[in-house]
Parts: C-alpha cells; structure tokens; sequence
C-alpha cells in the first residue's frame, strides 16, 4: 500500500499550517521558477499529479485550460482542493499517482508539484506520461533536489551554537528508499541522483528543454534573512520535458 501521511490527521494540520497551504502558489519559494517552465495553457487539457489543494489546478483554470484534472491520493487533500474552487472544466480524482490509468496522448500538459519524490517506481511513471501525453506536450516536474534528499534527516550542519555550518551531502549515489521527517516522522520518499532523473527522461524519448535549480528571489530574501540560506544549496530541482 503507497504511504498516504497527508491523511494523518496530525501531519495535515501541519500541512494546512504552511504558507504555501495558506496563501496558495504565490508562498511557495519555487514558484517564480516553476511559473516560468509552464507552457501557455489555454485551451489546454491539463493533468496535475499529486494536486494536493489544486493550487497549479486553479493556475491551469486562470490561464484558460479547457480541462484540468488533479489526482492526489488523500483525501484529505481533496476535499480541501474541493472547498477552494469548482468549476465544470476541473475534476479531481482520489488515486496514487503510480495508479493513474488515462487514455493515451488525452493530455496537452501534464504538470507535477513535489510529488515525485515520494514515487518508487520513477521509470513507470514516466512511460505513462509519455503515453498520456499528445506529441508536442509538456511534462513539468518539481521534485525535491538530490542534493537535499541524499541523506534521510534533510537538515544543516550545525556548530554548537545552533549555526549553520553546511549542507552535508553522503550517499549521493545510493539510491533509494529515504525515512525522512517533514513535519512528522517516518515520511518514506525516494533519493535519485540528478543523473538518473534526466536519464529515465531521455531513455523514454522525452527532450530536456530546460532544468533548473531552485534559489529565493531578492525579494524574499530581503523580507526573510533565512531565506538567503536557500542560496547555500538547492532544494528544488525544477525539469520541462517535451515530446
């Protein structure tokens, strides 16, 4: 059975008290960057995989999508993303992104949020979007960056007085199963190297447009001095594959 923390009843609180779960795409540090890789959506059909509260789903709806549909296996999530916005041409569907089963080449853009990280198995997943895809579409994905998922505890180094050294990497080519905490304990996600992320791409016949590396705008780090930190290591790593 696929791991299913968000409809924990102490971990979604936690969710909800997040900003980018309270304010929507605009608090999500990675946005600016994200925003950029999306194609024009209008008149699109669009598919979100792991849509949580359907923020990117009510961006597709904003950008004119003809259909826009989000898969998310908590329920949880959905019922949230559900209480947020309706609209004939948004449906959402309670699955595992590793379930999804939709006719081939019936989506224009398909678009993934922090999502894939916690998928085992990366090249299925993959080979289904190339198959849902119509050629020319576009598969955008956000996923934690290896460098952050490399050792389980995702966490600085620190001195004794609580500052923060560096970002220690290890076991970078140990690929696998990863027991992290984020929020709460005994969160499984899944550590790939940046190479086998851009190989399982490529080897199914997707075009790397574009790879970026997630950093803060001099916005936020002016209003945030921690977020000066997220210039120390990147925590995202952002791919516009085409095909």
């Amino acid at each position: 059975m696929k791991q299913n923390k968000y409809d924990d009843d102490d971990f979604f609180r936690l969710y909800k008290e997040m900003p980018r779960s309270q304010f929507g795409l605009e608090a999500a540090g990675e946005w600016h960057i994200l925003k950029q890789l999306i194609p024009s959506l209008e008149n699109k059909h669009v598919l979100d995989l792991g849509c949580g509260f359907g923020w990117h789903c009510q961006y597709a709806l904003e950008q004119g999508a003809s259909q826009v549909i989000g898969v998310d296996i908590s329920q949880k999530m959905l019922e949230q993303a559900q209480s947020l916005v309706k609209d004939k041409r948004l449906t959402y569907k309670q699955q595992s992104i590793e379930e999804i089963d939709f006719p081939n080449e019936c989506f224009d853009v398909i678009i993934s949020s922090l999502a894939i990280h916690y998928v085992k198995d990366l090249k299925a997943l993959v080979q289904k979007a190339m198959k849902m895809l119509t050629d020319g579409g576009v598969f955008v994905v956000s996923v934690e960056h290896p460098i952050f998922t490399a050792l389980p505890n995702q966490d600085w180094y620190y001195n004794e007085d609580g500052e923060k050294l560096h970002w220690p990497v290890d076991r970078y080519q140990d690929e696998g199963v990863r027991e992290t905490s984020f929020l709460t304990n005994n969160v499984i996600k899944y550590h790939r190297t940046l190479s086998t992320y851009i190989n399982t791409l490529t080897a199914v016949g997707f075009v790397i447009k574009e790879i970026q590396e997630s950093k803060p705008t001099l916005e936020a780090m002016e209003h945030d001095k921690e977020m000066k930190d997220e210039m120390r290591r990147p925590m995202f790593l952002l791919i516009k594959a085409i095909k």
